[in-house]
């Protein structure tokens, strides 16, 4: 058996908080290549795209040598479940920066934990105590602030980005059942051959020939796609989620400044303030998880 030295320790974390920040980047990039594509294309035809590439990676990822592709299911139909919230869920965002700023998008999305600290308790029956209710409300106060409700007429955006945000939320519990008897690859075959199958259904009436370069748009934010999943699952393999979960919030501040470089697209005050108290609230919660992880009942 090997024994890791200390200092083979701190690499490997090291290492993985490298990692899980150029998946991040990855991803970031993927909502700028969102933004761009959305205005010259439908949302169906960019997540059909995302999933052509997706269904041989994740085929490859599963395959092993000398045996056959592990995508048998224990949980076939909550598979099937959460294949079709991740795709609608994808929709929703896409869509959702025909309206709202990277930033704001962004912030809205960074509640989705939050979100799924309160759903794990019907569904999971999780117990959660005064301390996560705290941060829970916290992060809603911040999504308040964003939205601003009462004080301006809410962007349509802003609606299909907190529905995107609650769909996520219960992808994430449903990831969280199925990866107790499935493996990572084989829930990604499930969502990649899903998603190719919804929406090669409805591509026809979508279709839109693009040029030269939205073919090469196609393709970049497929492979970004495709490549930030992978990278954000090796960082894991590298070091504890409780030391890389806090880099994830990094993206809010990628996204902003993309969203100023690229779109000219200066935040609010009001946008800054909200997302501070989400990512406290955030950090906060998953804190409190650990510590509950760790035997102290004093929730």
């Amino acid at each position: 058996m090997r024994v890791l030295h200390p200092d083979n320790i701190d690499t490997s974390q090291t290492k993985g908080i490298l990692v899980i920040l150029a998946a991040i980047l990855m991803f970031s990039g993927v909502d700028v290549l969102n933004k761009v594509l959305g205005q010259q294309m439908s949302v169906v035809q960019i997540l059909w795209a995302r999933f052509v590439l997706f269904v041989p990676i994740a085929l490859f990822l599963a395959y092993t040598p000398g045996k056959s592709i592990r995508w048998r299911s224990q949980k076939p139909t909550l598979q099937g479940i959460r294949a079709c919230l991740l795709v609608v869920e994808m929709g929703m965002f896409v869509y959702a920066l025909k309206f709202l700023p990277l930033a704001d998008m962004q912030a809205i999305l960074a509640m989705a934990p939050l979100m799924v600290v309160v759903l794990s308790i019907p569904i999971l029956g999780e117990k959660v105590g005064w301390r996560r209710w705290s941060s829970v409300a916290l992060g809603f106060c911040g999504v308040l602030i964003i939205i601003k409700p009462g004080f301006s007429e809410i962007n349509m955006g802003t609606w299909i980005a907190l529905g995107g945000m609650i769909l996520w939320s219960f992808y994430c519990i449903l990831l969280r059942i199925v990866g107790q008897v499935d493996r990572a690859a084989t829930t990604a075959v499930w969502t990649s051959i899903i998603g190719l199958i919804l929406t090669s259904l409805v591509i026809p009436w979508y279709w839109v020939t693009p040029s030269i370069d939205g073919w090469w748009l196609l393709l970049a934010i497929a492979l970004l796609g495709c490549m930030g999943h992978v990278t954000f699952m090796h960082a894991f393999t590298l070091a504890p989620a409780s030391l890389l979960q806090p880099f994830t919030y990094v993206q809010i501040v990628i996204v902003t400044f993309l969203g100023w470089f690229f779109f000219q697209e200066i935040p609010q005050a009001s946008t800054l303030f909200g997302a501070g108290l989400i990512v406290l609230a955030g950090i906060y919660s998953f804190h409190r998880s650990k510590v509950l992880a760790e035997g102290d009942d004093n929730r």
